[in-house]
């Protein structure tokens, strides 16, 4: 999935870039958030506090997209990573739940594989849910060419 992205940010010459490693600190966090995937506006980067020493960024506006890959702990990105990344203002946030892992309240009833995309819209996140040959639809990306089951067939970030 990250070659994809990368390729769409080339084609399209986005002044955007996605990083090996970055930590995404709100106000309410001590610590902060390490997200499978980011896609930061370079743009928007420059005006960062701590971004050239740490890589630590606290504005919402320098995150285009924050991908979550699901794990046991799955609470914590549909509950606490939501609250947080829609408190900085993250224009998008995807969550990839591949194995069905979160409750039925956020993948529904029977659980399966599903990729839970959040757009920003008026300052809250909207909810599209994607699964098997859905084509992904994404404000960030939106010419991206995947399906769900693409993605999780690939292992999301191919490191």
């Amino acid at each position: 999935m990250i070659l994809e992205l990368s390729l769409d940010i080339r084609r399209l010459h986005l002044p955007w870039s996605i990083p090996k490693e970055c930590v995404l600190k709100g106000d309410r966090t001590e610590s902060g958030y390490e997200p499978d995937v980011i896609v930061l506006d370079r743009q928007q980067v420059i005006n960062e506090p701590r971004w050239a020493a740490e890589s630590i960024i606290t504005m919402g506006s320098s995150v285009r997209l924050a991908v979550e890959l699901v794990s046991s702990n799955w609470q914590t990105d549909y509950l606490t990573k939501l609250r947080d990344y829609e408190e900085m203002g993250i224009f998008e946030y995807w969550i990839l739940d591949y194995l069905g892992l979160g409750g039925r309240r956020y993948i529904g009833n029977p659980k399966q594989p599903t990729l839970s995309v959040y757009q920003l819209v008026d300052g809250e996140y909207e909810l599209t849910q994607f699964r098997g040959d859905d084509k992904i639809e994404s404000a960030a990306f939106p010419e991206l060419n995947l399906t769900t089951q693409q993605v999780f067939d690939a292992g999301i970030v191919n490191k």
